[in-house]
């Protein structure tokens, strides 16, 4: 046992001295991101830093100062398989979220969480939190291009948009059966508005597997008209899916208005994220038919491993 130990810690040792060896240059960060940062000596980390200035948030009746929560950030530190890593969170506007999504997921980051932090925020404050591991380069530069996106955002309207494009018809008369072919399934119809369900299940703690109905599920509900219509559902992915999920559906237009989890202790862990969509019903159901064939393939891929 004794051996064992001392060997382990040798071996962490040796580590951390590869770790420490490797310099990030915060000079570099700064250039590439355009922004100014801090150095942790101590825990070897480079975080930047963008407070939220340029608009004005009150919560709960109260003007927030950036320094009470309304500041970006990204993390830096040298890697253990990469040359670094990189996690952050980012302080963004309704719409600001789905552009800067985009652009962390085509340079290169992973987006594991989106969400808010407070109750009666106005205007409303989404949080969304990045990561990443890889050439020091590429990191910072993923990061530059994810705020660059906010900033265009705000350069066309300096105060946050109330809506996405688009109107939503005030009667609903979707199609259903257009709607189960494209989607290989049957569902409820209500009110001229559609809704289809595909289970998934989890082992929970006590030992009980969790099934569709018990909200271990994705889903997708559609209303409005075929030629106008608006969708909303849930994904339900495990972490190996998620990233792949979320880059099927903005590739398609869909928008996705949050990340999180809604169980503890399952197996294996669902990360599930909520979207919203506007466009023709056929349009909508072929990018959410495409997003379920290349999550089925990430199952595959993992199942025969």
């Amino acid at each position: 046992m004794k051996i064992g130990l001392l060997l382990g810690s040798v071996i962490a040792s040796i580590i951390n001295m590869q770790a420490a060896d490797f310099k990030l240059d915060t000079a570099r960060i700064e250039e590439l991101t355009g922004l100014k940062g801090k150095l942790n000596a101590e825990e070897g980390v480079f975080k930047v830093t963008a407070p939220r200035g340029d608009v004005k948030v009150s919560v709960d009746n109260w003007q927030m100062p950036p320094f009470m929560g309304l500041t970006s950030w990204a993390a830096f530190k040298p890697g253990m398989k990469e040359d670094a890593m990189v996690m952050g969170d980012l302080v963004l506007f309704q719409d600001e979220v789905n552009p800067v999504m985009s652009a962390a997921l085509d340079n290169g980051l992973a987006v594991t969480a989106l969400h808010n932090h407070f109750f009666f925020d106005d205007p409303k404050v989404y949080f969304m939190h990045i990561g990443g591991e890889g050439p020091v380069d590429q990191l910072a530069k993923g990061v530059k291009a994810a705020f660059d996106a906010g900033r265009q955002v705000r350069g066309k309207s300096a105060q946050p948009g109330k809506a996405f494009a688009g109107t939503i018809p005030t009667r609903s008369s979707v199609t259903p059966e257009a709607l189960q072919k494209v989607l290989n399934t049957k569902g409820e119809s209500k009110d001229g508005m559609f809704k289809a369900v595909f289970g998934r299940t989890a082992k929970m703690a006590c030992g009980c597997e969790a099934t569709k109905e018990m909200g271990v599920n994705t889903w997708a509900a559609f209303a409005g008209t075929d030629e106008t219509a608006v969708v909303d559902g849930d994904f339900a992915a495990v972490e190996d899916e998620l990233q792949t999920v979320l880059k099927s559906l903005r590739k398609g237009g869909i928008n996705i208005v949050a990340i999180h989890q809604h169980m503890t202790h399952e197996s294996p862990r669902y990360v599930f994220l909520h979207y919203w969509g506007k466009g023709k019903a056929a349009d909508l159901a072929q990018i959410l038919a495409r997003t379920l064939d290349v999550q089925n393939k990430v199952q595959q891929t993992a199942s025969a491993q």
